[in-house]
């Protein structure tokens, strides 16, 4: 269960399940209800195809180019402290959403579902590192699993948020949406630092 929380609290703050809400609103606001639930439901299944995907061959890219678990837990740890840092301080970054210049480029376009929804907005950097994170750290084949079980879960539910992304845009409103971000911010932040320390103590560089 633990686990299970762990990757949930993470995966929900990298694939942005409240920030999508509001992007998917301002990028399909001319659409019909029809249209926005294909681009949502085209867009989800995609992201999970990419999340997938790196969860069950995250090792193996890991063995290719010769890095560590220590190095890969360190890394991404840092990472996400970043991108934590910027929920908290409500700043915009590539790190979970899209840049300006990608999002002018995704008004362009008639089909948002898999450029920017999938990528890089559910399943961008921060929500890949952290896949590949918590797969490669899981201890059993069950730790595992529960992994990817979390990933489908916070996607069914990144499906749901955009389904009702407009409501959600009235019901919150850019304040609402800004504290559940920092609070979000804060809990992977913690993460962030831990997977940092559990990364140099598995290094073996403070002789531990």
């Amino acid at each position: 269960m633990n686990t299970f929380l762990v990757a949930f609290a993470t995966l929900f703050a990298t694939v942005g399940v409240a920030d999508i809400a509001f992007i998917f609103a301002a990028l399909t606001k001319d659409n019909t209800p029809a249209q926005r639930r294909q681009f949502a439901t085209r867009g989800v299944l995609v992201a999970l195809a990419i999340l997938l995907f790196f969860a069950v061959l995250g090792n193996l890219i890991l063995d290719v180019f010769g890095i560590t678990i220590a190095a890969l837990r360190t890394a991404g740890g840092v990472l996400l402290l970043l991108i934590a840092i910027d929920m908290v301080f409500a700043r915009h970054s590539g790190g979970t959403g899209t840049t300006d210049e990608e999002e002018m480029e995704a008004r362009r376009s008639h089909d948002i579902s898999v450029f920017p929804l999938a990528m890089p907005l559910m399943a961008g950097p921060g929500a890949i590192s952290a896949v590949i994170l918590l797969t490669t750290g899981a201890q059993t084949d069950l730790e595992f699993w529960l992994v990817l079980a979390a990933i489908v879960v916070i996607l069914a539910l990144a499906w749901l948020t955009l389904l009702i992304a407009i409501p959600i845009q009235k019901l919150l409103g850019l304040t609402g949406l800004s504290v559940v971000s920092r609070v979000v911010g804060i809990l992977l932040a913690a993460l962030a630092v831990q997977f940092v320390f559990d990364g140099i103590k598995a290094s073996g560089l403070l002789g531990g």
